[in-house]
């Protein structure tokens, strides 16, 4: 099993398909490597896709001291994977949690980036929702601890922006079900409690959103009711963001709606690669319908 090593010693598990122009695909909390599984089969026919489960998700280390989980870490372990592999700029395809390390990758390491997506991205972050939000990821990993995650996933994978995924797509939401099941308890707590339960809001980054000029691409689906509210303040704060909302859609989009998730990847990718992913016209911001 191939694994490449961090800047603070902790191993990832790694796969790589194909050749050509770097992807690399980070995953949410309920997922892992192989939640891209219909991202690599259609893009490694024309790029080098690279996808990796975080620390806490074996084959990947699991640390035992808390510590060493934060969204800086997760950020940072985006970018030992390019050093590692040697990849100097990439694509850059985040979901949910994965989704917030590819943000905070495009803030910190703007050079590295082709481009971001942002998929996903916004759960807890409204400002009135943050005591809400840690009270639920304290809750979500002590019921882990308890029950294991081969007993708590089921109904983790039953959230009110899961179900759209097993009403549309029954074999793939078990799939999804089944693989969230294998996940370590011990990891899965610890990623909730170290990343999820800490990371800083969205509301309190407009600033550096408002410096970034990486072509990015905030995605959400229009029934993954925390993330839309999120979605727009990035729009609208993100110099260089276009925003899809796709429809009738959940949290997992990317298993969800596979073929539409990779056509909008395929059209941020060959605009961005050609420098000709647009920059927005400050015209757009004016606080008035006609314009002068």
């Amino acid at each position: 099993m191939p694994h490449l090593t961090t800047d603070d010693g902790t191993k990832l598990y790694y796969e790589e398909t194909g050749k050509g122009i770097p992807i690399v695909f980070v995953h949410e909390f309920a997922g892992d490597y192989r939640s891209y599984e219909q991202q690599v089969r259609h893009f490694s026919k024309y790029y080098r896709c690279v996808t990796f489960n975080a620390r806490g998700y074996p084959p990947s280390d699991v640390p035992k001291d808390g510590e060493r989980y934060s969204q800086e870490r997760a950020r940072d372990d985006i970018r030992s994977v390019l050093d590692a592999l040697k990849i100097d700029k990439a694509h850059v395809v985040g979901l949910s949690m994965g989704g917030f390390a590819a943000l905070h990758f495009g803030f910190a390491y703007p050079d590295r980036c082709r481009s971001i997506v942002v998929a996903g991205c916004g759960y807890g972050a409204a400002p009135g929702e943050r005591a809400k939000f840690a009270e639920e990821a304290e809750a979500s990993a002590k019921r882990f601890e308890e029950l294991t995650m081969k007993k708590a996933a089921e109904a983790y994978a039953l959230g009110p922006t899961r179900v759209q995924h097993q009403n549309k797509d029954p074999r793939g939401w078990r799939e999804f079900a089944d693989q969230l099941a294998e996940h370590s308890t011990e990891g899965s707590a610890l990623t909730m409690r170290g990343v999820q339960k800490r990371r800083p809001s969205l509301f309190d980054l407009v600033d550096k959103m408002k410096t970034l000029t990486v072509p990015t691409l905030i995605m959400t689906g229009d029934e993954d009711w925390p993330c839309l509210e999120p979605g727009i303040l990035m729009k609208k704060n993100i110099p260089t963001a276009g925003l899809v909302v796709m429809a009738n859609c959940g949290h997992n989009i990317n298993l969800e709606e596979p073929a539409l998730f990779n056509a909008h990847l395929s059209d941020l990718f060959q605009a961005a690669d050609a420098g000709a992913w647009p920059r927005r016209d400050p015209r757009a911001m004016a606080g008035t319908i006609l314009g002068r």
